[in-house]
């Protein structure tokens, strides 16, 4: 396990080996909150332990969005107690509808929770919904801003800003190429664009995965999205019925430039 990381006042990131996720933790004089919980129970047992060395307090749980390794710990931390779950509304539909399909993408790593059996590898659906609104959640001393920009890496991406440091979720991911499956590739580019131009807010930006980054480093994500999706769209006009051309121009990997074109194509309005 990886040792914490401060990132300003009371606000510490740690990088879970493996996968690379990055949890957050923000420690207010009554409660803390922490920012995604891993892909099942192992994991999730690891980031409380360490949340525990930092901090008594009692917990608040965010998940940034809908996928399975940054909420299937829940389950660990509703054990100790939490019961506040915070989310995007549609993350929680996600969850809802969609956790159990996705057990089988931990066989490797969480059997338990991948067989659903075992202590700890229950499916906890947010209930602390967000929507349209920024909601702000007091740890006591110092208040957090739970807030949503639109459709970006899901439908349901959850940021959470305090006074220092921006938690980003997938929105942003850092040492990898964005992964799209679930993406709307056009709205997530005006997504990063509107994280970059947050930059005089928040001292520190913390991804879901990799190394802090800049709103700069933020804002080269948003501009290689747009000309990928000019790219791509140009090559659907000349190509209609074999979009996978446009692969080897894309600014990403052959996988996932794949599943880039696939939502390109199943998400753009039809005129």
């Amino acid at each position: 396990m990886s040792a914490w990381l401060e990132v300003g006042p009371d606000n510490y990131v740690l990088e879970t080996p493996g996968r690379l996720l990055n949890t957050g933790l923000v420690v207010g004089q009554e409660r803390a909150m922490v920012i995604d919980t891993g892909c099942g129970p192992r994991q999730g047992r690891e980031i409380l332990a360490a949340v525990r060395e930092k901090t008594e307090l009692p917990l608040v749980v965010v998940n940034t969005h809908a996928h399975y390794d940054h909420y299937f710990g829940n389950a660990v931390f509703a054990d100790d107690g939490a019961t506040e779950f915070w989310a995007h509304v549609n993350c929680a539909a996600t969850i809802d509808d969609d956790g159990d399909h996705q057990r089988r993408l931990v066989a490797d790593i969480e059997p338990e929770m991948a067989a659903g059996s075992g202590d700890e590898a229950e499916i906890v659906i947010p209930n602390a919904i967000v929507k349209d609104q920024p909601v702000l959640v007091d740890l006591g001393g110092l208040t957090v801003t739970l807030f949503y920009l639109g459709r970006g890496h899901t439908d349901g991406d959850l940021l959470v800003g305090t006074p220092s440091t921006l938690f980003t979720g997938d929105l942003v991911e850092q040492g990898a190429h964005p992964s799209f499956e679930d993406s709307y590739p056009e709205e997530w580019a005006d997504v990063l664009r509107h994280i970059s131009a947050l930059r005089h807010r928040y001292e520190f930006l913390i991804p879901g995965h990799g190394k802090p980054c800049s709103d700069q480093f933020v804002k080269t994500l948003a501009d290689t999205m747009t000309t990928a999706v000019r790219q791509a769209r140009q090559s659907i006009r000349d190509m209609p019925t074999d979009a996978t051309k446009a692969i080897p121009v894309l600014p990403y990997g052959p996988e996932q430039s794949r599943w880039f074109i696939k939502r390109l194509q199943e998400t753009q309005p039809h005129h």
